[in-house]
């Protein structure tokens, strides 16, 4: 039995090794979101910096996690066969559990994640005991900490209240100091900022990110806290002076630093606090069998108990190898920097009718304030929050003031409800101070303040699902271990490698399509408006090619699940056209003044793109949903038909293709002739359709699809054609 809970104890280190890895690519929005998104410093610094605040707090955090051991459950009242099997089940939930969300690119706590994995697991277990004890259920609570649970959910709401009100309010009355002008009034406000950010950073690294150093004694500690007015007092004099001297003599971008200084403090905490998160439990599990095989009770694991420096160490380390290579990662963090982001363009998310809802209660509430609000004073706070017209863009979703206040705020606020043990959550406080200083910028205007409400909307209800998931997964988990055996162990570890696998893959693919989507908004950093015409266009034309054929193919077969599929890739091509759209005020803003004709064309290309793309979908979409409902499909002339207009559609669509890749637009009759001849087909073969109605051979379902394909594959000529001519009349003038 002894080597089964050797063998047992390996696999919670290999757990946390994985949950190490989750974990990171979760929680890294914390701390690189407002570098990132403000391009405070190229990437590489960034990751350094926050690396360096990895390694910092992962070899300063001594204390190993009191709720893994005791604040959620009761150790005493546990055997170690009982404990074996939550610590198991809470691992494997919280990597399964983490891991989908970061697939997702959704942050959310880790500290929720593990404290209702911990709950779900410990009520599973202590449920069957007072069972086959013969005791009830009333007996519960002395085996379960419930108390600690309604802690963690109160915990949920006040931050995501305060986080955001405080966020609004502090970033308001900064924008109104500096207001998007800020390089003017930088220079007389600049030091006085940077003394009170860089204050309640340091403040935030002594009582956050260095309260479980193991070179700092509990006196000095103690010192800290009767002392934290002097400090903040010294620190304020001290940086305001040294930052307004720097400001004279040199030329230190002083809101750089205060970023890269916040990103340090914030990973610092992360690794010091939440590290053990993922260690946690693995280490009381290794703890636990020490005391089994020593012939000690489980309430050994009430006892205080320092971690080993070399296991944080080894922890750092592989954080920052995922924090370096982890794909996931970034996309936690892009959706945060996209909810935020001063520019408006592509939404990750979509609208919906709470969001719309909240939107337009407060334009009706806005709008109600402009009346009791003198004139005067409203110009002049408008003025203040006048975006201008960027030159030399370099591409950041918001500026360096914004960055920095994302970072002050949510130090402060994470080091007050630690000074008052109140149970706010990094992940929480950081997200909701981002969401709170981009409402007060004026980031969620008219043009995309549905998307971001309902973005947001969507992470805090993931949130709470969070804590709901966690709590029933971790039960069954126990549940099915308890009755069965160890047995299941090794089970649900391949189910698990079967999930990390699978997800790795959904998380490729999602991400090859959003890069496929978002490309339209890139393209004029990396090639010139020209070859992002051309490359759009050919893009176009080939997948309309691969489609149509596809989807006559599979019409004639009637394979519903190939359409199905079809009609999936068609609605990524629908997005990628949106996408270039709604990208299109961007581009034409980064158009020199002599470019305003070419601006006309790309505006004209893009046009005739979303028509095709709406084109192919009225085709394949219609068929989809015809074989699904089990309509009769096409006899053997209408498949003889199609096949007959793909043809005809593949010849204008590789001469229009040789046209374009090789400039021959003095070709473009013999385009035109190929056209006329797909025209005249389409005619013939309504009329034919027409008469097989009148003669009963076809049904009024049948017919209407038919009759549809021909008509969307009429438009789509004639859209195709005219992008043709779109694309000469825009190469002839780049061109003159």
């Amino acid at each position: 039995m002894e080597t089964v809970f050797i063998l047992l104890v390996v696999v919670l280190v290999i757990l946390a090794v994985s949950d190490l890895v989750v974990g990171v690519s979760n929680d890294a929005v914390n701390f690189l979101n407002s570098a990132i998104g403000s391009k405070a410093a190229p990437f590489w610094i960034i990751m350094a910096v926050a690396s360096l605040g990895v390694v910092f707090g992962a070899t300063f955090s001594s204390g190993m996690m009191e709720v893994a051991r005791k604040g959620i459950f009761h150790p005493e009242m546990f055997s170690f066969h009982n404990i074996m099997i939550i610590f198991l089940a809470v691992m494997l939930t919280d990597i399964i559990l983490l891991d989908t969300f970061n697939t997702l690119g959704l942050p959310t706590s880790t500290t929720v994640s593990i404290v209702f994995e911990l709950l779900g697991a410990a009520v599973s277990v202590a449920v069957l005991k007072v069972i086959h004890s013969g005791e009830g259920l009333n007996t519960l609570g002395e085996y379960i900490n419930s108390g600690k649970a309604l802690v963690i959910i109160a915990g949920i709401l006040l931050s995501v209240v305060v986080a955001f009100s405080v966020g609004t309010f502090v970033q308001y009355i900064v924008r109104l100091v500096f207001s998007f002008n800020y390089e003017k009034t930088y220079k007389y406000w600049g030091a006085l900022w940077g003394g009170i950010a860089i204050t309640a950073i340091t403040y935030f690294i002594l009582i956050k990110g260095a309260k479980g150093a193991s070179f700092m004694t509990d006196d000095t500690k103690h010192w800290i806290q009767s002392n934290t007015l002097v400090i903040i007092t010294v620190s304020f004099t001290f940086w305001t002076i040294a930052l307004k001297l720097l400001q004279i003599f040199t030329k230190v971008n002083i809101l750089k630093m205060i970023i890269l200084v916040g990103t340090f403090a914030l990973a610092m905490a992360f690794a010091g606090n939440d590290l053990v998160n993922f260690i946690g439990v693995p280490l009381a599990g290794l703890k636990a069998y020490q005391a089994w095989s020593s012939g000690q009770e489980m309430a050994v694991l009430a006892q205080k108990v320092h971690t080993p420096t070399l296991y944080l160490l080894i922890a750092g380390l592989i954080m920052i190898i995922t924090l370096w290579l982890s794909k996931k990662a970034r996309s936690v963090t892009q959706t945060s920097i996209d909810l935020s982001k001063q520019d408006v363009g592509h939404e990750r998310f979509e609208s919906s009718p709470f969001s719309r809802f909240i939107v337009r209660q407060s334009i009706k509430l806005s709008n109600a304030l402009k009346y009791i609000t003198p004139e005067p004073l409203q110009k002049s706070v408008s003025k203040r929050f006048e975006v201008p017209r960027k030159e030399n863009d370099n591409d950041a979703s918001f500026d360096l003031i914004r960055a920095s206040v994302n970072l002050v705020v949510a130090s402060i606020l994470i080091s007050f409800a630690t000074s008052l043990k109140l149970p706010l959550s990094t992940t929480y406080v950081t997200f909701m101070v981002a969401m709170g200083t981009s409402l007060a910028d004026g980031a969620w205007g008219r043009e995309s303040a549905v998307y971001r409400v309902n973005g947001v909307i969507t992470v805090i209800t993931g949130w709470f699902f969070t804590a709901f998931i966690a709590f029933s997964v971790a039960f069954l988990v126990a549940l099915t271990i308890y009755y069965i055996g160890f047995i299941m162990v090794p089970i649900y570890l391949i189910l698990s490698v079967f999930v990390l696998i699978k997800s790795k893959s959904v998380h490729k693919q999602r991400t090859e399509e959003e890069d496929d989507i978002f490309t339209g908004n890139n393209t004029k950093e990396e090639i010139n408006i020209m070859e992002a015409c051309s490359i759009n266009v050919t893009k176009t034309i080939n997948q309309v090619s691969e489609i149509y054929g596809k989807a006559v193919k599979l019409i004639a077969t009637e394979d519903r699940v190939g359409l199905k599929k079809l009609n999936k890739k068609v609605e990524k091509i629908n997005e990628r056209a949106k996408a270039l759209k709604d990208g299109i005020e961007a581009t034409i803003h980064e158009l020199q003044e002599d470019s305003i004709e070419t601006g006309h064309y790309y505006v004209q290309v893009l046009d005739y793109l979303r028509e095709i793309a709406h084109d192919i979908a009225f085709i394949v979409r219609p068929a989809y949903q015809h074989f699904d409902n089990q309509h009769s499909g096409f006899n053997e002339k209408q498949v003889e038909e199609l096949n007959k207009l793909k043809d005809l559609l593949q010849d204008l669509l590789d001469e229009i293709l040789d046209i374009i890749n090789n400039n021959h637009f003095d070709d473009i009759e013999k385009a035109l002739e190929y056209q006329q001849n797909i025209l005249t087909a389409i005619n013939k073969f309504r009329k034919n359709q027409i008469k097989r109605i009148k003669d009963s051979n076809a049904s009024t379902k049948n017919s209407l699809l038919y009759l549809g394909i021909l008509n969307e594959t009429k438009n789509m000529v004639l859209h195709i054609v005219n992008l043709l001519k779109s694309q000469r009349d825009f190469i002839i003038y780049q061109n003159s």
